[in-house]
């Protein structure tokens, strides 16, 4: 295939600013797929992205399109996610294109993470060009959103192409302008082979599926192709394109994207942002690649039954293999067992990796509040990364804490100002800047403590804007501070799985919060049970869930005080006893319970 009739593109956007919608009328436009097979959201194809309606990973597909001059074009379109704690599915497809719609909603304008995936298409040097979506909306402003593109993205926006992805209006004049203006990728066959995987994921029956785009040379079935990260050479057995469904092809030339399929059983041997060359030529320079992500959040996962272990191995591997911005390692807990500390980009993340291991793998699991890495300097001089409290050296070694800070920008109408101001000072955040970008629109930008930020701040923000504000953050750098660890202890035994890292200002209140919360969820048992926070030794706040007890004094009506009094002994010593050898059964409410202390 020639690469002048190639147009590598992706759709970048806003959370909600249409970019599948809008995937779906280019397909339709096409005539990819038949009006039987037309459904919403085509290329979100997990149920946990239809059921919250949201992009989790980025899909390709091939689109063929005759276009006005006479010639057939081939368009390989990526749609990506918006959320934020996505953006690395953002990046890796962004590397493989030549060009970038900026989605914008004509009624929002531009939101935080608009202005994120800009610079993120801008450091990759595609041509990016905005298309205005939502026109049909009655609040639509075409003119206003054009000028806020040009003053906030700096991107000229005055002929940007407007649409409404719903109904389909306009979207015929926009692939011609695709065409127009998306540059044909520059690879050429006839030269060795470099292509890169920017996506992969296990088959049961194919085994581990590569996703690749070929930047030079060409891939045909029955190649020898060499992996230069792990090492290892397969055969190609089939070679396939998504239009959008999965259809065989015989070869993928420069500037193609397509999936490979060699019957790669072990899942180490495929990683995302390896180059593929030619067996033969093994000394062919590898592609850029990408950089590794650094997961911001962690927490515990620890299956319910201890049996279950060697599965929750095996389902990480498999995730590990489709979200490379994920990362777990072994890990042993006092209260839990054995299970895995893993690492996340940020909540949400968080949250669809639990619930696609229960739902895809069927696995029951207990997770730990989620924490931040810190930096640990101890008074021998030594440096470490702390990510799990309970492995933090005492209090007595300890030099400094540093806490991971982030820059947060948050876009928001100018009414919601004030209350935006007092959010982020109450998470000790300190003020940046304040960018007047519209007469009605404000960009907050402050530094703030990862850990801050990771229990329920963006409820909150949500909350008190009346869901108008939307938000971007990056990693700055590490902070020290005055921090100290949270200890929970059951009957006077610390529970690693409940320890938290906090600073020492709220380490009062959020001890006292916390022991709170755990009276009213762990249950009676048959003896008394103390529930202590401390720090190092000293108890700063305690509750006391008090036992079930049988009335043995209900024989006795009348008579002797001193056959009660015997009885009352005798009560005590079996509850004495009993507290001993008796387990305090932890509830996953109770780890849960740490998150929910600032309500």
């Amino acid at each position: 295939m020639e690469t002048s009739k190639i147009r590598n593109f992706s759709i970048i956007a806003h959370i909600d600013h249409g970019k599948s919608t809008l995937a779906d009328r280019l397909i339709e436009m096409t005539h990819a797929i038949t009006d039987r097979e037309k459904k919403d959201r085509l290329l979100d194809n997990m149920d946990i992205e239809k059921e919250r309606g949201i992009t989790i990973k980025a899909q390709t597909v091939r689109l063929k399109y005759l276009a006005k001059d006479g010639e057939t074009y081939y368009l390989n379109l990526i749609d990506t996610p918006g959320h934020v704690d996505f953006s690395y599915e953002v990046s890796r497809s962004l590397a493989s294109c030549e060009g970038a719609l900026l989605v914008v909603d004509a009624s929002q304008g531009v939101e935080a993470q608009t202005l994120a995936n800009v610079y993120m298409a801008m450091e990759n040097d595609l041509e990016i060009f905005p298309v205005l979506n939502k026109i049909d909306l009655p609040h639509a402003d075409c003119d206003k959103v054009k000028q806020e593109i040009e003053d906030v993205v700096g991107i000229e926006a005055a002929n940007a192409p407007l649409v409404s992805a719903k109904s389909g209006l306009g979207v015929e004049d926009l692939l011609e302008e695709i065409i127009k203006l998306v540059p044909p990728p520059k690879g050429n066959s006839d030269s060795d082979l470099q292509a890169l995987i920017f996506d992969s994921w296990f088959d049961p029956y194919r085994g581990v599926v590569v996703l690749t785009r070929v930047f030079e040379g060409i891939l045909k079935v029955k190649d020898k192709i060499y992996f230069k990260h792990s090492d290892k050479t397969y055969e190609i057995i089939k070679l396939a394109v998504h239009q959008p469904f999965y259809t065989e092809v015989d070869e993928l030339g420069a500037g193609e994207v397509g999936v490979i399929i060699c019957g790669v059983k072990t899942i180490r041997d495929i990683k995302i942002g390896d180059t593929i060359v030619h067996d033969k030529k093994k000394d062919t320079p590898s592609l850029a690649g990408y950089e590794e992500t650094k997961p911001m959040v962690f927490c515990g996962i620890f299956p319910v039954a201890s049996e279950d272990y060697e599965e929750l191995k095996e389902a990480l591997e498999k995730l590990a293999l489709n979200d490379s911005s994920f990362t777990y390692d072994p890990e042993s807990s006092g209260a839990l067992g054995l299970g895995f500390r893993c690492g996340f980009l940020g909540l949400l993340h968080m949250s669809i990796i639990q619930e696609r291991l229960e739902r895809e793998f069927d696995l029951d699991l207990i997770s730990t509040a989620p924490s931040v890495s810190y930096q640990v300097r101890t008074k021998a001089g030594e440096e470490m990364m702390v990510d799990n409290p309970s492995e933090l050296p005492d209090i007595g070694e300890i030099e400094s804490i540093a806490e991971p800070m982030v820059e947060i920008s948050i876009h928001v109408p100018n009414e919601f100002v004030g209350q935006i101001i007092t959010l982020c000072e109450k998470r000790r955040g300190i003020q940046q800047d304040i960018k007047y970008i519209t007469a009605e629109r404000v960009q907050v930008i402050y530094y703030l403590p990862l850990s801050e930020m990771v229990f329920d701040f963006y409820d909150q923000l949500k909350s008190i804007t009346k869901g108008y504000a939307s938000m971007d953050y990056e990693f700055k750098d590490y902070m020290a501070g005055k921090l100290v660890k949270l200890d929970i202890l059951m009957n006077g035994d610390p529970v690693d799985a409940l320890s938290l890292i906090c600073h020492e200002s709220s380490s009062y209140t959020k001890g006292r919060d916390l022991v709170g919360k755990l009276r009213n969820i762990i249950d009676r048992q048959q003896f008394d049970i103390a529930i202590q926070a401390a720090i190092g030794n000293k108890i700063i706040a305690r509750e006391t869930v008090k036992a079930l007890r049988k009335n043995v004094l209900a024989k006795c009506y009348g008579g002797d005080i001193s056959r009660k009094r015997k009885l009352l002994e005798k009560q005590k010593k079996g509850k004495k006893r009993m507290k001993m050898v008796g387990n305090v059964e932890i509830p996953q409410e109770a780890f849960l319970a740490v998150l929910k202390v600032d309500e």
